[in-house]
C-alpha cells in the first residue's frame, strides 16, 4: 500500500502540480464566496463581475490544466531512467483500494469543479447580457449612452434586447463586434463622441416589433406640450395636438405617420448622419413604384443606381428611442411642470438655458459655475428674491446641475444636440428631410410639407394668442411672417436649445 501511495504522491508533488492545485484552490474558494456575497447582498459591480465570470473562472481551469501536465512531466522523467518497469500509460487498478479512493475523489473533484465552472459560464454570460456590463464596464466611453438610457422610457429593457435581439446568429456577430470595442477602448482609439447611426444596426422588425406591433398601432394620440417664454415672467405656454399617429387600413387615419411602415420605402443618404436625403421611392402594397428626386440636389440615374439605398424601418425616425438627450429648454419647461423648479423666479428659465449652453472643460466645472452663475445673478440683479427665496434658488441650482449631467458629457465631447433626433422637427431636420415641399416624382407629384399630415392643432394658449381664441393653425410665439413656411424649425432652435429663435432675444 505504500509504494502505490508514494507513486501517486511523486506525480502531484511538483512545482507545477502544486502551483495548479493552489490556482484552483483559490480560485474556487473566490468565485463561491463573491457568488454568496453577491446573492446576499444583491449588489453587482461590473469590474466585480468580470473577476467573478471571467477571471477567477479562467484562472481555476489554468490550474486545473497545470496539475496533469506536472504530472506527466514527472512521469516522463521516472519512465526515461526506468522505461521497462514504467507503462506508456497508468493503469486503473481499481482493486487496489488507494486507488480507489484516489480514483473517487478524483471524479467528485472533477464534478464540483465542473459544476463551479458550469454555473459561473452561465453566470458570465447573464453578465455579459446585463446593463451593467454594457454600460458601467468602460466608464468614460459608456457614460453618456448609459446615463440617456437610464432616464429614458426604456430604462427597463436590457441593452441586448434592442443591440442583439433573439437568435444565436446576432449574439456571436455582437460579441465579434465588442471584441473590436473592447481593443478600441484598451489601446483609447475609440472616437470622441462615439459615432452613430450604428452601422449593420439589426432591423427593428427583428427587435423593436416584438413589442411594438405595426398591426396594433391606433390611429390618433393627443399630447399636450408645455413651454414656458424666457421672459421675466417665465410666461407659460401651451400647445395641445391630435399627433395622426395612423395605423391599420380600418382606422380613419391609415395614412398618418406610421403609414411609412405600412409601405416599402427606399432611400439614399448622402452623408452619415442621414440628414440629406436626395432620393426616395416608394413601392405602395399593389406593387406601384414612385420615385421622388430633390428639386435642390438632383441625382443622375448613373448615381441612383451606384448609391447604397436603405429600406426604411422604425429607426430612421425613431433612432434615439432610448439614448435620448433633451436641450436645456425643454428640460426646465418639464422641471416648471413637474414643480421640480421654481417658475416664479424672474429670468430663471434664460439664465439656466445660458449657464447650461456654455462650454466647459469637465462636469465638476459646469456644476461650479451653475451654481456660481445662478446665486451672482439673484445677487446681483434681485436682491430681494435672493434674500426670500433662497431655498427655491439652491433647489433650481441642483435641478439645473442634474439637467447638466443628464445631457452634457465633456468628457466624450457629447452634449445634447451632439446626435440628432429625427423625431419631429423641432430642433433637428426630422420629418422635413423628406417632408420639405422640395422632393418631387416625374408626374409631378410633391411630398408635402403640410403640418397637419402629421398633427392637427386642437388649442393654444400664449401670449400673442387673445384667451378663448380658437386656432387651427400652428402660431408662432413671435410674428415671423412667411419664414414660418420656408424655414425649418431646426434652423433657429438648434442653436441654443430654446424655444424661440435666437435664445430667447424676443422676450428680453
Amino acid at each position: 500500500m505504500t509504494k502505490p501511495r508514494t507513486q501517486i504522491s511523486r506525480y502531484l508533488y511538483n512545482t507545477i502540480s502544486l502551483i495548479g492545485i493552489i490556482l484552483a484552490a483559490v480560485a474556487t474558494g473566490l468565485i463561491i464566496a463573491f457568488l454568496a456575497m453577491e446573492m446576499i447582498t444583491g449588489v453587482e459591480n461590473p469590474y466585480l463581475g468580470l473577476l467573478v465570470y471571467f477571471a477567477f473562472p479562467g484562472m481555476l481551469i489554468f490550474g486545473l490544466i497545470l496539475v496533469p501536465i506536472g504530472a506527466f512531466r514527472v512521469r516522463a522523467q521516472m519512465r526515461s531512467g526506468a522505461p521497462a518497469e514504467i507503462p506508456p500509460f497508468p493503469r486503473i487498478d481499481l482493486n487496489d483500494p488507494h486507488k480507489r479512493r484516489f480514483f473517487i475523489f478524483f471524479v467528485v473533484a472533477t464534478f464540483i469543479f465542473v459544476l463551479i465552472v458550469s454555473i459561473a459560464s452561465i453566470k458570465g454570460f447573464e453578465f455579459t447580457e446585463s446593463t451593467t456590463f454594457c454600460g458601467e464596464l468602460c466608464h468614460t466611453v459608456m457614460t453618456p449612452e448609459h446615463t440617456a438610457w437610464s432616464n429614458s422610457p426604456h430604462a427597463k429593457v436590457k441593452c441586448v434586447e434592442c443591440h442583439v435581439g433573439p437568435g444565436a446568429e446576432w449574439y456571436v456577430k455582437a460579441k465579434i463586434s465588442g471584441l473590436r470595442q473592447v481593443y478600441a477602448v484598451l489601446s483609447h482609439s475609440f472616437p470622441t463622441p462615439i459615432e452613430t447611426p450604428i452601422e449593420n444596426l439589426r432591423p427593428a422588425r427583428d427587435t423593436c416589433e416584438h413589442c411594438h406591433w405595426p398591426e396594433k398601432f391606433y390611429s390618433g394620440r393627443q399630447k399636450v406640450f408645455y413651454h414656458y417664454a424666457p421672459n421675466e415672467d417665465n410666461t407659460p405656454r401651451e400647445i395641445n395636438l391630435l399627433i395622426n399617429i395612423g395605423g391599420t387600413p380600418k382606422t380613419p387615419h391609415a395614412k398618418g405617420i406610421h403609414w411609412h411602415i405600412g409601405s416599402e420605402v427606399t432611400y439614399i443618404a448622402t452623408d452619415k448622419k442621414r440628414l440629406e436625403i436626395p432620393y426616395i421611392s416608394v413601392k405602395e402594397k399593389d406593387g406601384k413604384v414612385t420615385e421622388y428626386m430633390s428639386t435642390e440636389k438632383p441625382m443622375t440615374k448613373e448615381q441612383i443606381a451606384k448609391a447604397k439605398k436603405r429600406l426604411m424601418d422604425c429607426t430612421d425616425c425613431h433612432n434615439r428611442p432610448t439614448h435620448i438627450y433633451r436641450s436645456p429648454g425643454q428640460e426646465m419647461d418639464e422641471n416648471f411642470v413637474s414643480g421640480h423648479i421654481d417658475a416664479s423666479l424672474p429670468y430663471v428659465k434664460k439664465v439656466a438655458v445660458e449657464l447650461l449652453t456654455k462650454p466647459y472643460k469637465t462636469a465638476a466645472e459646469a456644476k461650479t459655475a451653475i451654481a456660481t452663475g445662478l446665486h451672482d445673478y439673484y445677487n446681483k440683479n434681485y436682491p430681494k428674491v435672493a434674500a426670500d427665496k433662497t431655498a427655491a434658488i439652491n433647489k433650481a441650482v441642483e435641478e439645473i446641475q442634474a439637467i447638466y449631467s443628464r445631457n452634457f458629457f465633456p468628457e466624450m465631447k457629447v452634449s445634447w444636440n451632439t446626435y440628432p433626433n429625427h423625431i419631429g422637427h423641432f430642433y433637428t431636420p426630422g420629418c422635413f428631410r423628406c417632408h420639405d415641399g422640395k422632393h418631387k416624382s416625374p408626374q409631378g407629384k410633391i411630398i408635402s410639407k403640410d403640418c397637419n399630415l402629421c398633427h392637427t392643432v386642437l388649442s393654444q394658449k400664449q401670449e400673442n394668442i387673445p384667451a378663448g381664441k380658437a386656432v387651427k393653425d400652428f402660431v408662432h410665439p413671435v410674428d415671423i411672417g412667411n419664414e414660418i413656411y420656408r424655414t425649418n424649425c431646426s434652423e433657429c432652435h438648434t442653436a441654443g436649445g430654446e424655444d424661440v429663435p435666437g435664445g430667447g432675444s424676443h422676450e428680453k
